[in-house]
């Protein structure tokens, strides 16, 4: 190791000494960023910090109301169980999540496309204790999928369309690649097939028409793309946990 190299280590070294068990201070620059949420948890994906405006959004005024919670506290079972399975991840290899696509809620509290990141935190020792990480609006991230050119085109189109006569072959002859790459990126920076991708967004339309309107389910189910009634109950029990109606009663309770 050359001896500059080593005056850094020394640098970063001496610095996170006389940090201590200060590391909350870290977190305080994202206070001021209202698009962007910032969280850690500990090695059991219990909550250690947030910001500021991650607590407005989960409906807090202190950070002593999350700490010790857990994402289940806050999401349906089946939204909290895909963010730890993602930590777990993180943590087992120690690998950051970059940019993954993933439904979150909005200030609507309808589900809508957010994009995370997540990185593991290391202790003293060099063993992972927990990890950090942002999730930031769809729309204001859109620049670091440019490297997915044929993604975010067909993203687009799907968020605007999402109504239409969609599948995974016209969404690849939109693009201009096989049905096979297209999926493959889709599964590359989201994490996620195609199909999928459709059916969430169909979902967020059917939320805030839900929230937003006194029409029947029916209506609204194929207003969202869906054939029937039917089909939008069996996906939004599998994405939302429960039914459309019962969501329609309990947000509505909260407006």
């Amino acid at each position: 190791m050359s001896i500059i190299l080593m005056n850094e280590v020394v640098a970063r070294s001496t610095f996170l000494e006389k940090l201590g068990n200060r590391g909350e201070q870290f977190c305080k620059p994202f206070d001021h960023l209202s698009d962007t949420f910032f969280f850690v948890k500990d090695i059991d994906s219990r909550m250690i910090f947030a910001s500021t405006p991650l607590l407005n959004r989960l409906g807090m005024e202190r950070e002593e109301e999350i700490i010790g919670k857990t994402d289940d506290c806050y999401f349906p079972r089946h939204v909290a169980q895909g963010f730890v399975r993602d930590d777990r991840q993180v943590i087992a290899s120690q690998i950051p999540l970059i940019n993954r696509l993933e439904s979150w809620y909005g200030s609507d509290r309808v589900l809508d496309w957010f994009v995370t990141c997540k990185y593991p935190v290391f202790g003293q020792d060099g063993r992972v204790i927990g990890i950090m990480g942002t999730v930031s609006s769809y729309e204001g991230k859109q620049q670091a999928f440019r490297s997915h050119a044929a993604i975010s085109p067909v993203v687009d189109l799907v968020r605007r369309e999402y109504a239409g006569d969609l599948t995974v072959e016209s969404l690849a002859d939109f693009a201009d690649v096989s049905v096979r790459q297209l999926q493959r990126r889709f599964q590359s920076a989201f994490g996620i097939g195609v199909k999928d991708f459709i059916i969430r967004t169909r979902i967020r339309a059917a939320c805030a028409a839900l929230i937003g309107s006194s029409d029947p389910i029916a209506k609204i189910a194929v207003d969202a793309g869906f054939c029937d009634q039917s089909a939008l109950t069996v996906q939004f029990r599998r994405h939302i946990g429960q039914t459309p109606a019962a969501f329609r009663r309990e947000n509505r309770s909260l407006s």
